[in-house]
């Protein structure tokens, strides 16, 4: 079977649009580089998360307050 230009996704053929202006920070507050402590701990959160499974029956929309 060969392609033809019917075949091809022209949705793929165009430049992804440009980035949201609301999200470029203005002013002098940049983001801090996360200390050494903190990006190991962001790693074994990520590892837990990763091993941890999901729940599988939907959590009740009923606050506790509600519930009593």
């Amino acid at each position: 079977m060969s392609s033809t230009d019917r075949d091809v996704d022209h949705a793929l053929a165009y430049p992804e649009p440009p980035a949201s202006p609301h999200w470029h920070r203005h002013g002098a507050a940049k983001a801090r580089p996360l200390t050494p402590a903190e990006q190991k701990r962001n790693a074994e959160l990520l590892v837990l998360a990763q091993r941890t499974p999901r729940p599988r029956s939907p959590r009740p929309t009923e606050t506790l307050a509600e519930a009593s």
